[in-house]
């Protein structure tokens, strides 16, 4: 009973830590629709990109929750100044090195700029997703030195986004 209670509570903080998440990408993709509205360019919409703006949101928040559980279920935090003393290969993880961010940065702040229908939104998250794909090969560097041959491992087998 102990144990179905932990996992209640370490799935109510993942849950909570990504609804910041989506927060933070509809911020983006208001941000987008300002500039849109400020450079005089007119927002798009259709039953089909509000269905795939729906779907985007949904799977980004799905998988960063899942990635999220799999980092507290660890005992490690998923915002961390430090390095993390433990590579996680599980869960998420089997599928793409990034779920966090392939989550949020790519399927939330795509999907909330979808949603707004925002042309300068979808240029927004172009930049973030090439800047984010610089920090990616600077983190993989890092776990390169902190895991060495388990990361190399890990990396041949795993994907970088999907």
């Amino acid at each position: 009973m102990a144990e179905y209670k932990q996992i209640l509570v370490i799935l109510a903080k993942s849950i909570l830590h990504n609804i910041g998440v989506v927060i933070v990408g509809f911020g983006f993709a208001f941000l987008g629709r300002k500039l849109d509205l400020l450079l005089g360019i007119p927002s798009f919409q259709s039953l089909f990109i509000t269905i795939a703006a729906w779907l985007l949101l949904a799977l980004g928040f799905l998988i960063r929750v899942w990635a999220t559980f799999d980092f507290y279920e660890q005992r490690m935090k998923v915002i961390s100044l430090v390095p993390q003393k433990k590579l996680i290969t599980s869960g998420p993880y089997r599928f793409s090195r990034n779920p966090l961010y392939l989550g949020g940065n790519v399927f939330i702040f795509l999907g909330a700029v979808l949603l707004l229908g925002s042309p300068t939104g979808l240029f927004l998250t172009a930049i973030n997703i090439a800047i984010v794909g610089i920090m990616v090969r600077r983190e993989e560097k890092q776990l390169e030195q902190s895991f060495g041959d388990e990361w190399i491992r890990y990396s041949n087998q795993v994907r970088r986004w999907l």
